[in-house]
């Protein structure tokens, strides 16, 4: 059954808010969070951002409505919704015409690269990739079927747009990035790339109205409170050893604020930490946090995060490592410099003396500048064990270390729940059960280099292009169809293919742990996603995400 048009009306009006609240807020978060990643003339980070949505949303409705060259009525709706959302406008038929023809002809110019190189080239911007992809293909989708069915051509230009943003933003495809740089300045950055775009956009955008966007509430730029960090902490699936030890870490320095308050004596800590875990367990999110309490409780004046590893600090070439390592360094003051990979700075076999020099001013700097500068070393775990035991200054420093265990099958299903809660998908208990299935299969035949939490983004980020593909070739669209996975869209390319057959997956049991007293209870793969009782206290349980039994 096919969309209504107040339904269509409803979904992309809301698509749309969606996209431009996605650029605005991460937008703001660079610019509160990370202000060294945009140039010191930049002050208007957050508008370029939101100008940037706009471009996304016009070469989207050109260029999916122009592939049957023909504006249809139902096209012409959301005409004037997309007319309306970026300029504040509602404009009559002859009017749309002349707007929608001035438009498609300066859409031309608009870059697809430029359009989202935000959240690929702004690292902490990376993880909002999936959300982006998302809305871009729901928006697709919405304009090719506004008028109850797709064409060819309408399908053929939903599939292109997969392929040209998958590849843009997942390194993919750099073939077809290669072209479009060449037009950019030599030394341009994303954000003169963003002026660049922004240029052609207000030639596009060039209505005598000029009524201001109503902007969403902006944080406050005061110091957030610490109930803000340990609500972001607790809201962190699993990782309850690694959660008990950050409280007691900010209990200590809660603590030692008030007797400082007080004029009482308080005893110093080194704050220096060693995270060790495999890829995806959370340590950047946990850094993240820590630079959040430190600036709550004074102990940063920033509290930012700087991430780098041995390319950010370590030379090619004599003499120019200790320079190299200071710059970055410098970067993290009144903040964190998070090194990832940091037994890379110690080479395992013969010498290092570019490693070596790195470290050397690493320590150095660390001990200069202590009340400045917090440094966060992460890695595999053995590897880490390498490196504290290499040199003695760095074990004397380095004296607390956080270990982050690998997800389970159970925690990792969390995430991937989390993943479609925020960005509007569903699924029932087959696709459930199929999802822990292959996830105890990768879990149980995992190495020091499963992907943990990346491996669930990534399987969900596949599952999203696997439902465009077959949306797109579906001749009605409803509203459920947009957010709905199927088993089939679920896919493990590792996991042997009997495993994931319908059959085997339906004779799966798993277990359930009650919150209350911990009392484990087997259930059915058809019981999944339901809510049970508890057969020993009798407290109403969920089986959503049960561990998988062996």
């Amino acid at each position: 059954m096919s969309m209504s048009k107040q339904e269509v009306i409803n979904e992309f009006t809301r698509a749309m808010q969606e996209c431009r609240n996605l650029y605005v807020q991460c937008g703001m978060r660079i610019s509160d969070q990370y202000p060294h990643l945009i140039p010191e003339h930049e002050t208007d980070f957050v508008a370029m951002m939101d100008d940037l949505h706009k471009g996304l949303l016009i070469k989207l409705f050109v260029s999916v409505s122009d592939s049957d060259l023909k504006l249809t009525q139902e096209e012409q709706w959301l005409a004037n919704l997309l007319v309306h959302h970026v300029w504040r406008q509602s404009l009559k038929n002859a009017s749309m015409n002349s707007v929608i023809s001035k438009v498609r002809q300066e859409a031309t110019s608009l870059r697809w690269y430029s359009l989202i190189r935000p959240f690929d080239e702004i690292a902490p911007l990376r993880e909002h990739i999936a959300e982006l992809e998302t809305l871009i293909f729901r928006i697709a989708n919405l304009i090719a079927k506004a008028d109850g069915e797709a064409n060819q051509s309408e399908l053929e230009i939903i599939e292109k747009f997969q392929r040209r943003i998958s590849g843009l933003l997942h390194g993919v495809g750099e073939t077809k990035r290669k072209p479009e740089k060449p037009r950019l300045p030599a030394s341009g950055t994303v954000v003169e790339a963003m002026v660049v775009e922004r240029e052609k956009l207000q030639a596009a955008c060039n209505l005598a109205d000029e009524t201001p966007l109503d902007m969403p509430d902006e944080k406050s730029p005061d110091e957030p409170p610490l109930a803000e960090a340990l609500g972001e902490l607790e809201k962190l699936i699993g990782l309850d050893a690694v959660k008990t030890e950050v409280k007691t870490l900010i209990n200590f320095l809660d603590l030692q604020n008030k007797r400082k308050e007080m004029g009482l004596p308080s005893t110093a800590l080194s704050l220096h930490l060693v995270f060790k875990g495999n890829p995806g367990t959370g340590k950047t999110t946990i850094a993240r946090i820590l630079g959040q309490v430190y600036k709550t409780l004074n102990i940063l004046e920033k509290g930012h995060i700087v991430e780098t590893d041995r390319g950010g600090l370590v030379a090619e070439f004599a003499g120019q490592t200790a320079p190299k390592a200071n710059e970055k360094i410098n970067e993290a003051m009144d903040g964190i410099l998070f090194i990832d990979e940091a037994y890379s700075l110690v080479a395992e076999k013969g010498d290092d003396p570019f490693g070596a020099e790195a470290l050397q001013t690493l320590l150095k700097r660390m001990e200069d500048d202590r009340e400045r500068l917090i440094v966060i070393l992460a890695g595999y775990p053995d590897d880490m064990d390498r490196l504290l035991k290499s040199n003695p200054g760095l074990s004397s420093r380095f004296n607390q270390i956080l270990d982050f265990e690998d997800y389970k099958p159970g925690d990792l299903g969390r995430i991937f729940g989390s993943l479609c809660a925020h960005n509007h998908y569903e699924f029932n208990h087959e696709v459930q059960a199929r999802l822990l299935t292959g996830l105890n299969w990768l879990y149980q035949h995992r190495d020091q280099h499963f992907g943990n939490g990346r491996t669930v983004r990534n399987l969900f980020e596949n599952s999203i292009r696997h439902l465009a593909n077959r949306v797109a070739r579906q001749p009605d669209i409803t509203k459920e169809s947009l957010v709905t996975f199927l088993p089939e869209d679920v896919e493990f390319a590792e996991v042997p293919s009997d495993l994931l057959q319908p059959e085997h997956v339906a004779d799966q049991k798993f277990n359930a742990s009650c919150p209350e007293c911990g009392a484990v209870l087997s259930v059915e793969a058809n019981e999944l996603g339901y809510i049970t009782v508890c057969p020993a206290c009798k407290t109403e349980m969920p089986t959503d995400w049960a561990e998988p039994i062996n």
